[in-house]
């Protein structure tokens, strides 16, 4: 529900930028995704439009451990009367590394991989004056794996800050 909120607020304050329409601004950005899991990330631009994005997390409570490795093929498109701000869609895959320890006797410890499938829908932010990029989606995940994680998820999301790299 943060995260919502937070894209939410995010999405706001940059519609109030009322100016001239420009496209994307930068080729390359590597930065932080701080969502569930935060993840260290680098999206690439592959012409003015699409862009590639990869990223590598770890997330671990309660004995539950896990990291995943995701990437993904986004679609940009400009949001009419907001310089540098873009609305992009476009899918992607994970892989999930999992793993249980109760910190007992050992007798519930197990790992297992699961395979995602992902959506994106999210907003693209470049600052003119600064090198750095914002950006705010909602990821949701069809889990394809064993029975501790199987199916639908879409409650991923994330804010990423990343410096851009002209």
């Amino acid at each position: 529900m943060k995260n919502f909120i937070c894209a939410i607020a995010l999405a706001g304050l940059m519609m109030c930028a009322h100016v001239d329409l420009k496209g994307q601004t930068y080729e390359t950005a590597i930065g932080l995704r701080l969502g569930f899991p935060s993840s260290l990330s680098v999206k690439h631009f592959v012409n003015d439009s699409h862009a590639l994005e990869g990223y590598v997390g770890f997330r671990g409570w309660s004995g539950y451990n896990w990291v995943h490795i995701s990437g993904a093929y986004l679609v940009h498109n400009p949001i009419e009367d907001v310089d540098n701000l873009l609305w992009y869609f476009g899918g992607g895959a994970s892989v999930f590394f999992w793993n249980f320890d109760d910190g007992f006797l050992g007798n519930n410890d197990f790992s297992t991989t699961t395979l995602g499938v992902q959506g994106y829908l999210g907003l693209d932010y470049s600052f003119d004056d600064v090198p750095i990029n914002l950006s705010v989606d909602w990821v949701p995940t069809i889990y394809i794996g064993d029975s501790f994680n199987t199916g639908f998820s879409g409650g991923f999301g994330a804010l990423a800050i990343r410096y851009t790299l002209n």
